[in-house]
């Protein structure tokens, strides 16, 4: 008799395979698909053509939501092209992926329609508005605390297995960040748990088999996981060896926990470019003005040898009354890692203007994909995310920043103050300059050239007048009034279609 574990094998293999044909007969062309761009690879290209992705929603498993259709065409109506969605069912009027049974149960077996009909709807909906999708294949907090009670991998909810067969215990009341839940230690090189590991992959498998007829689409593991390196290895292993079993590339990568951009986690992905395709850093959205420039910087020139995006899919920061948390909530969790608690009265998160500072720090700092977080930790996609949306489009349409380098150490800025501005420039064809809230600096250039200066009301996303500058080796850039301006300064001796920038691909 062939034993049990042998049987799952097979089993797996064999739907390997079937699934594998049947996505392969309606792929799209490899050079449609979202991937990192040829000429430069810290940024992508879509459809063949560099793009610089940016974004905002309402939610984390946008999917599940019932205005889809209505949500991302204000995004892209504002120049948005980039969204975030876990696979998740933990939200009022959600649904799970696996059929429910007349007791109530699940059987791991069988689909659940409606939950991969509602995905196939963000796959289609996003492909037709030009919107690249990054999918969280796993979010650890759907299977601890009270999400376990819920969860169709909760034994007492399936018919499949059992507590004893699967390993699993009847609560997991710690934070996920303590990493105790043996739903992340499936794998082969953990505990090699196929009771479970069989039913994971099974779902992996079906959404990769709908996901990748769909060339806009990038994969990450992990919602902020703290779980072993091993885990991430493996699924990120297992998703491009199904996609190349498809004749199709995923691009893939890992979201950590850890708030440091230096910690050794990220060496994990960035240490390995041969399993991560590109280096997720929202958790840098914790830090605040230049450290948060300084640790981007750092991380980004981790990857001087083998360049690839960097895409921060969650920037933290929203006032009280956008769905900001109050910092006094979170002590508990700060504290149970270690974090250094405090007494300030500012919000965890960060308010809005802080939100707002980091997409565009990010941004100007190289960033190839940024996106406002969803409430209660971010501002999502309300009125003022729509506002950078558009002008950061505004900018992007005048300023080539796959062509830029960021002034890391602020060397061509003086009389700078701290958190005061930010620069990115293409040689000394073309300079831009960001100022959180005002300012007054100077910017070194070469001396007699003729320079337009233009300012960006980012608040009204609008262009002041030009003015004219000549370069006495620096030029004074003082902003026109208070709040977030972005400065662009160009040599009139280079032509401004070759500083200019495509928009999001259609």
């Amino acid at each position: 008799m062939v034993p049990a574990s042998v049987r799952v094998v097979l089993a797996v293999l064999l739907s390997a395979i079937l699934g594998a044909a049947s996505v392969a007969a309606d792929l799209p062309s490899a050079a449609d698909r979202i991937q990192p761009y040829a000429k430069h690879p810290r940024y992508w290209q879509y459809r063949g053509q560099p793009v610089v992705l940016l974004g905002g929603s309402k939610e984390h498993n946008l999917f599940q939501i019932p205005d889809l259709e209505e949500h991302l065409k204000l995004l892209a109506s504002v120049g948005g092209n980039y969204v975030r969605n876990t696979m998740s069912s933990r939200e009022r009027g959600n649904v799970q992926p696996f059929a429910r049974l007349p007791d109530g149960r699940y059987d791991l077996e069988r689909w659940n329609d409606e939950y991969w009909r509602r995905f196939d709807n963000l796959l289609r909906l996003t492909h037709q508005l030009g919107i690249i999708v990054q999918i969280e294949v796993w979010d650890r907090f759907d299977y601890s605390e009270k999400q376990w009670e819920t969860t169709p991998f909760n034994p007492k909810n399936n018919v499949n297995y059992s507590y004893e067969r699967s390993g699993f215990t009847d609560k997991y009341p710690e934070h996920p960040g303590e990493n105790k839940q043996p739903f992340f230690f499936t794998t082969p090189q953990q505990r090699n748990n196929v009771v479970v590991l069989r039913y994971q992959q099974r779902f992996v498998d079906e959404m990769l088999r709908r996901s990748l007829r769909y060339p806009n689409v990038l994969y990450c593991i992990d919602n902020e996981t703290s779980a072993d390196e091993a885990w991430g290895a493996y699924w990120a292993d297992y998703i491009r060896a199904r996609a190349r079993a498809a004749g199709a590339r995923a691009f893939v990568t890992e979201m950590w926990d850890e708030w440091d951009l230096q910690s050794p986690q990220y060496r994990r992905t960035t240490d390995h470019p041969e399993r991560y395709d590109f280096v997720e850093v929202s958790q840098n959205n914790h830090q605040r003005g230049d450290n948060h420039w300084n640790k981007f910087q750092w991380a980004r020139r981790q990857l001087e040898t083998n360049p690839r995006p960097l895409n921060a899919v969650k920037t933290y920061g929203a006032d009280q009354g956008a769905g900001g948390m109050k910092q006094t909530s979170m002590h508990w969790w700060r504290s149970w890692f270690g974090r250094a608690a405090t007494t300030d009265t500012y919000d965890d998160y960060g308010n809005t203007r802080e939100g707002a500072a980091r997409w565009w720090r990010h941004l100007i700092g190289g960033a190839a994909a940024v996106r406002f977080h969803r409430p209660p930790a971010g501002i999502g996609l309300n009125a003022q995310a729509q506002q950078q949306i558009r002008s950061a489009r505004i900018f992007l349409e005048e300023f080539n920043i796959v062509r830029a380098s960021p002034d890391v150490k602020h060397e061509l800025l003086s009389d700078r103050s701290e958190n005061e501005a930010y620069l990115t420039h293409i040689g000394t064809e073309a300079y831009a300059v960001y100022f959180p809230d005002g300012g007054d600096v100077r910017l070194s250039v070469p001396p007699a050239e003729e320079y337009q200066v233009r300012w960006l009301d980012i608040s009204a996303s609008r262009w002041n007048p030009d003015t004219a500058a000549h370069g006495e080796k620096t030029i004074r850039l003082k902003v026109p009034g208070s709040g977030p301006w972005l400065a662009l300064i160009r040599n009139e001796a280079v032509p401004s279609s070759t500083t200019a920038n495509p928009g999001p691909a259609k």
